[in-house]
């Protein structure tokens, strides 16, 4: 009896330290993996990139979360500056225990951002800053799913090698890292393509009103280019082309996407916005795999068209989800490797991680051309995407070379 005794406390006694041990792990198991998102609240992007962020979300859940566990995403105001962006970094790294970072839009306080992120060695995919710095600083935690900004044109400057090839340009933009990056990449293409560079106007969108812009444009009047180029976010955006339209200058009106590829630009330019040509990362007619599905899904979900910034956020987050499932522990060692061999197809597009020229873990594509037309984005370029053919301003003509 007493050996009896003896085993059936022992067994109790192991069945109750098994049971302590293995408590946790079931614990675990039901525990949702977490997600930072640095989101700036007051741009015009914000509810797009959240609402395609809450998209991907339901269809990652859907699909059996991560490993079995639940994805939840944890939203943090950034506020597109400095400090409150290093602030909310800390704070989902050390308080809320984010195993890695995904999102940031504003360029000016992204590059602050991730370079807190290397600090706290979390990894941080980067899917709408563009920044050229952001993937050049060697930090082995930052990754980008769009393209940096000197990359933004490369489907433009195609554009206008093939089809109208411009004799002049006048280059207007925001002097913010974003806008900078985008007049700098096109100011190179000018010069190495004989284009000349009639007038460079950057303005400080602190000043952002009216008569501040007449001055500027008043400069653009003496001697019109054949195309104006414009760098600027989305309120900066249609300011400005209206302006440019009251001053009563033809020139061809091209944006380096950014503010001029949303659905409200459209708006509040109103007619001013005819014929406009705009740089864009993506369109919903490009055929990789979901890139309709979601397109039309957004647009029956939230009434209004998604662009590139909603795919953006949506792929990043698939890409995310896809290295989580990969990677051997949640540890970042582990994440960098599962987000290091990403060959992913998207509907934002094809994603691969890669070095090239001073860019380090960092996403390339092609970009597009759209134009407005009949107050509708069309893409006109390259031309076996394009479902529109290219609709010339009234009154405009490219200038004769000298």
């Amino acid at each position: 009896m007493k050996h009896r005794s003896t085993l059936l406390i022992c067994i109790t006694v192991g069945a109750l330290i098994a049971g302590s041990v293995l408590a946790p792990e079931t614990s675990q198991a039901s525990e949702p993996v977490l997600i930072g998102i640095p989101h700036s609240e007051r741009y015009p992007y914000a509810t797009m990139m959240k609402n395609s962020f809450e998209m991907a979300l339901e269809d990652i859940n859907k699909a059996g979360g991560i490993k079995g566990r639940p994805l939840k995403l944890v939203y943090a105001n950034d506020q597109g500056k400095r400090e409150p962006g290093e602030k909310i970094i800390r704070e989902l790294v050390k308080k809320e225990k984010v195993i890695m970072l995904v999102g940031a839009y504003q360029s000016s306080n992204t590059v602050y951002m991730a370079r807190m992120a290397n600090k706290l060695d979390r990894p941080f995919l980067i899917c709408t800053a563009a920044d050229d710095r952001i993937t050049q600083r060697k930090w082995k935690n930052v990754y980008r799913l769009n393209a940096p900004a000197g990359e933004y044109t490369k489907g433009l400057e195609d554009f206008f090698l093939k089809k109208i090839k411009p004799k002049s340009m006048a280059i207007v933009y925001e002097n913010s890292p974003f806008g900078t990056g985008g007049a700098l990449r096109m100011m190179w293409f000018c010069r190495e393509n004989d284009i000349d560079i009639q007038k460079i106007e950057p303005y400080h969108k602190e000043r952002l009103q009216a008569t501040y812009f007449q001055r500027i444009i008043a400069s653009l009047k003496e001697e019109p280019s054949d195309v104006i180029y414009m760098v600027s976010y989305l309120s900066d955006a249609a300011l400005l082309v209206k302006t440019i339209r009251e001053a009563g200058i033809n020139s061809l009106l091209v944006g380096g996407a950014g503010g001029f590829t949303h659905r409200k630009f459209i708006k509040k330019a109103g007619h001013f916005a005819d014929n406009l040509l705009t740089a864009t990362l993506w369109t919903h007619q490009l055929h990789y795999p979901g890139t309709q599905k979601y397109y039309d899904r957004y647009i029956d979900k939230y009434s209004i068209p998604p662009d590139y910034h909603g795919a953006e956020a949506f792929s990043a987050l698939l890409v995310a989800a896809d290295a989580l499932k990969r990677a051997e522990s949640f540890g970042p060692e582990n994440i960098r490797a599962a987000l290091d061999s990403t060959n992913l197809t998207t509907p934002f597009g094809p994603v691969k991680f890669s070095s090239y020229d001073k860019f380090q873990r960092q996403n390339s594509l092609p970009t597009q051309v759209l134009q407005i037309i009949d107050g509708k984005f069309e893409c006109i370029w390259p031309q076996e995407l394009a479902a529109s053919n290219f609709v010339a301003p009234p009154n405009w003509r490219v200038s004769k070379k000298e």
